[in-house]
C-alpha cells in the first residue's frame, strides 16, 4: 500500500525523507563539486531513489510518483540540498514527465514515463537557440510535415546535458504567423540518435561540458511524437515550469558558499578584521533576508495559491548574493585564489575558486537576471516595456 505522503505532518514526512536519504545517499556522491554532473557518475543514486520509489516527487502516484504537495516537495527539495545530494539529470523528471502527464496521449504516457524512472530514457531541454535564448518566441528551428513525419532542420544553444542525453523535447516552429510569433510553435520529443542529430559539447569556466550545442540536419521524426496540438506548444513550454520557478531563488547555494566563507575566515584569521565583520554581517543578514522571502513565497504555494511575477525577485536576490559571497572567498583567500584546487581550512577543504566559477552561471540560466528585471517591472511595477 502506497503512503499517502500529504497526509502527514510536515515535520513527520521531513523526518522519514531525511532519515532514509541520510541512510542511502552515498557519501562520495556528496557535496560534489560538479554542479552538474553526468547520468553515469550519479546513476547508483538515482536507481536507489527509483527503487524506493522517490525519484519523482511531483508525479502522480499512478504513474510512479511520490504526488507530493507543493509544501512536501518544498521540504524534498530543502532536506536534498542540506544533506548535499547530488543533482540528478533531472529533466525527464521534472520536467518531460509532467508535460506528458499533463498533455501527453495515452500512449505516450505508457512509453515513455517507465523509461523516465528506469533511466533507460535521460532527457535534455530543446529551447533556446543563437539569437533566440531571451527572445525565445523567436526559435527558428523548423519541422515541415512529411507524411507520417517532421523533418527537422536547426540548431539548439546552450542545452544541458545534451552530451549524456538520448532524448530532447524541443520547442520547433511548425509555421509561421507574422503577428503572433508565439503560434505556430510545437512541441516535439526527438530521439537524438537518430540521422541528422549532432551534439557538440560547449566547455564552461571550470573547463567542464555542462552545456552542449544540438544540430538537426533533416532529421526525420514521428509525428506520433508531438506533444499537444500541432502549432499550440508555446503554452504548453510555459505551464510545465509551474512552481519550480520558485527553486530559481532557492537559498541552499548561498548557504553552503557561506559555510565554506566561515570555515576559511576562521583559517585565515579574517574575523580579526573589522572591515570583514562588518561585510560578513551584510552577507549573513542578506542570507537571512532570502530565506525569509522564500519561506514567503513557499507559503503562497502551502496555502494552494499561485506564484505573481514578483517571484522574480527571489531569483535576483539569491544569483546575486552568492556571487557577492564567493567573491569574498577569493578577496580573503589572497594570492591563493588562482588555485584550482581546494584550498586548506584548518584540515577542511574549501572549493573556493570552483563556487566563484559556478556562481556566474545562475545569473543567465533560467531568464537572464536582466530578463527577470525587465518581468519585475512590467508586471509589479507597471513600468511599460
Amino acid at each position: 500500500m502506497q503512503t499517502d505522503w500529504n497526509a502527514l505532518p510536515d515535520e513527520d514526512f521531513r523526518h522519514v525523507f531525511r532519515t532514509w536519504v541520510d541512510e542511502n545517499c552515498p557519501r562520495h556522491l556528496r557535496f560534489m563539486r560538479k554542479q552538474r554532473p553526468v547520468f553515469d557518475e550519479v546513476a547508483e543514486w538515482y536507481h536507489a531513489l527509483a527503487a524506493k520509489g522517490w525519484l519523482s516527487p511531483v508525479w502522480p502516484r499512478e504513474h510512479g510518483g511520490m504526488g507530493l504537495s507543493a509544501a512536501k516537495h518544498i521540504i524534498y527539495v530543502e532536506e536534498w540540498a542540506r544533506l548535499g545530494c547530488p543533482r540528478i539529470p533531472d529533466h525527464g523528471i521534472g520536467l518531460v514527465g509532467p508535460l506528458l502527464i499533463r498533455y501527453g496521449t495515452q500512449e505516450q504516457k505508457d512509453h515513455y514515463l517507465p523509461k523516465i524512472l528506469s533511466g533507460e530514457h535521460v532527457w535534455c531541454q530543446g529551447y533556446s537557440e543563437p539569437n533566440s535564448g531571451s527572445d525565445l518566441a523567436s526559435l527558428k528551428t523548423a519541422a515541415v510535415r512529411d507524411g507520417d513525419h517532421f523533418v527537422v532542420n536547426g540548431q539548439k544553444i546552450w542545452t544541458t546535458l545534451a552530451h549524456c542525453a538520448n532524448w530532447i523535447f524541443a520547442l520547433v516552429r511548425t509555421s509561421r504567423d507574422e503577428k503572433v510569433r508565439q503560434k505556430g510553435i510545437t512541441v516535439l520529443l526527438i530521439d537524438l540518435t537518430s540521422p541528422g542529430v549532432t551534439v557538440r559539447p560547449i566547455p564552461n569556466l571550470r573547463e567542464e561540458a555542462d552545456f552542449c550545442e544540438v544540430f538537426f540536419d533533416n532529421v526525420r521524426v514521428p509525428a506520433a511524437n508531438v506533444v499537444g496540438v500541432v502549432d499550440e506548444g508555446w503554452n504548453l513550454a510555459k505551464a510545465v515550469l509551474g512552481h519550480e520557478r520558485i527553486f530559481l531563488g532557492a537559498p541552499s547555494r548561498p548557504e553552503y558558499a557561506l559555510s565554506r566563507l566561515i570555515m576559511l575566515a576562521e583559517a585565515r584569521g579574517a574575523f580579526d578584521d573589522p572591515a570583514f565583520r562588518s561585510r560578513y554581517a551584510r552577507l549573513r543578514l542578506d542570507l537571512y533576508d532570502l530565506c525569509s522571502a522564500f519561506d514567503r513565497f513557499a507559503k503562497v504555494l502551502r496555502t494552494g495559491g499561485e506564484l505573481g511575477g514578483d517571484v522574480s525577485v527571489l531569483k535576483l536576490f539569491c544569483t546575486e548574493l552568492y556571487q557577492r559571497i564567493t567573491e569574498e572567498m577569493l578577496e580573503i583567500a589572497g594570492e591563493e585564489a588562482r588555485f584550482a584546487d581546494d584550498l586548506d581550512a584548518n584540515g577542511s577543504e574549501v572549493d573556493a575558486m570552483n563556487l566563484y566559477l559556478d556562481a556566474r552561471a545562475p545569473a543567465i540560466f533560467g531568464g537572464s537576471n536582466e530578463i527577470q528585471r525587465n518581468i519585475l517591472a512590467k508586471a509589479v511595477l507597471g513600468l511599460p516595456g
